[in-house]
């Protein structure tokens, strides 16, 4: 018998009373079963949890990092001139807004479908897959030459990111308690941050290659070659599920299981339950997550997209601006993180994530109300990227535990996302180049203006 046993006792398999309850949309649920013995706050559970953050974390959060950079990198990009190359020019900026947003169309159609289908195959293929689609989606557009070509690569490099976004959550749902999943979604969804971060600095030593081909062409390669690397590394080093991994020994096994039971409903495993399924398209919280997370993915678009092309209204170079994308991300990350550790430590997400919101708005004041001083508005930059990065990775925390089963969970959670990513599309037109430098109106609240000139461009182009 381990020490573990001889401990605590030994894990009892039979005791799985199901207790059925009546869900909070009228559907009956069935309690998992339960482990005889808690392991909460044992030094066991220390240790098993200071291992899964060493395997699963650095993963993760790596993947999410490349993830972002192939999302992200058509703002900088759109200065190494993609849209002399490809787009003839587009001097109103309107075919990039649509390049731009053809990933959102795609992310947004799939993200329901593939959360619900991953249930069936194991995290470490499906979510490696994802990564060596998206990747290689990335890398192929350096090989586009026109405005149908770009967009066929976003669209392409949306459906499969969809397959990675939500799968997340409710993989990481697998492994920790929500009192952890706070600061596990934070140090996950911080990485979109240093993403942006991370990319600045690549495009500003990318702005000054001498290379036979276009620096914009060379930008997709460099950032979307590793990501099919990184697929394969995750199919052979990413744990499968707790009942199934080798990366456990039977008595981690024992502790892990009896972490996840608490407080979830039973649905574990490769299977898909149609009941919570209904009652995930029934739960008006999810909903209201979507419009949160709507608002937030506005902003966090447009910024993502338009941050280079913003600082660049400084009166700064195309490298400089590159460059300068650099400090509002990393301290956003920062931000993000402790943020989601006091919230975790409080057990309460919305004050934080509401202060985020005042801290995101009060930038945007500042950037509409001081045209002339351009310190400041590199500070409202600061509060942008920091409010908004926070409020979202805060609202994914937040409903990542509280929809119940796993069925509901692979179904709620991307439903969310799925309205949220919306506000995405929006966020992808709301700085039109013909609007700046100031960009007080958007040109996407006059349709019958914008279709016009999409469809002369285009008559233009194809």
């Amino acid at each position: 018998m381990s020490a573990v046993d001889r401990e605590k006792g030994s894990y009892d398999e039979k005791a799985s009373l199901e207790q059925t309850e009546q869900g909070g949309n009228g559907v009956e649920v069935t309690e998992a079963p339960l482990p005889a013995t808690s392991w909460a706050g044992t030094a066991e559970e220390k240790r098993l949890v200071r291992k899964l953050d060493m395997r699963i974390m650095p993963l993760t959060c790596i993947l999410y990092l490349f993830a972002y950079l192939d999302r992200t990198n058509l703002g900088n990009a759109r200065l190494q001139g993609l849209p002399q190359d490809t787009l003839g020019g587009d001097s109103t900026g309107v075919l990039f807004d649509w390049v731009n947003s053809a990933f959102f169309f795609s992310y947004i159609l799939c993200q329901v479908p593939a959360s619900v289908t991953s249930k069936l195959f194991p995290p470490r293929i499906w979510l490696g897959c994802a990564a060596v689609g998206w990747g290689l989606a990335s890398t192929l557009m350096s090989t586009g030459f026109n405005f149908p070509g770009m967009i066929v690569a976003r669209v392409f490099l949306g459906i499969f990111e969809a397959g990675f976004g939500p799968g997340i959550p409710l993989y990481l749902s697998f492994w920790y308690t929500k009192h952890e999943m706070g600061t596990r979604m934070a140090y996950w969804f911080g990485f979109a941050a240093v993403a942006g971060a991370f990319g600045g600095l690549i495009a500003f030593g990318v702005q000054h290659a001498q290379t036979a081909i276009s620096n914009w062409r060379l930008l997709f390669i460099i950032e979307g070659i590793p990501t099919v690397l990184l697929g394969f590394i995750t199919m052979w080093l990413l744990p499968n599920r707790p009942e199934e991994t080798s990366f456990l020994n039977e008595d981690e096994r024992r502790i892990q299981l009896e972490r996840r039971s608490r407080g979830l409903k039973a649905d574990v495993g490769r299977v898909v339950n149609k009941k919570h399924i209904y009652a995930a398209f029934m739960d008006w919280r999810i909903y209201l997550a979507g419009v949160i997370y709507f608002g937030a993915n506005c902003a966090l678009a447009s910024i993502s997209a338009f941050l280079p092309t913003i600082i660049k209204t400084f009166g700064v170079t195309n490298a400089r601006a590159q460059l300068l994308t650099v400090p509002p991300y990393a301290v956003s990350a920062v931000v993000l993180t402790l943020t989601a550790y006091v919230s975790d430590r409080l057990q309460s997400r919305g004050i934080p994530m509401s202060c985020a919101a005042c801290v995101g708005g009060i930038g945007y004041l500042l950037l509409l109300t001081v045209p002339d001083d351009n310190h400041v508005r590199y500070f409202a930059v600061f509060c942008i990227t920091s409010g908004t990065y926070t409020v979202i990775g805060v609202t994914i925390a937040w409903t990542a535990h509280n929809l119940g089963s796993e069925t509901k969970k692979a179904t709620g959670i991307p439903m969310y996302m799925a309205i949220g990513q919306c506000g995405s599309v929006l966020g992808s037109h709301i700085y039109p180049s013909v609007e700046g430098p100031r960009y007080m109106l958007c040109r996407f609240v006059c349709p019958r203006v914008c279709g016009r000139h999409l469809r002369y461009r285009l008559n233009n182009l194809i």
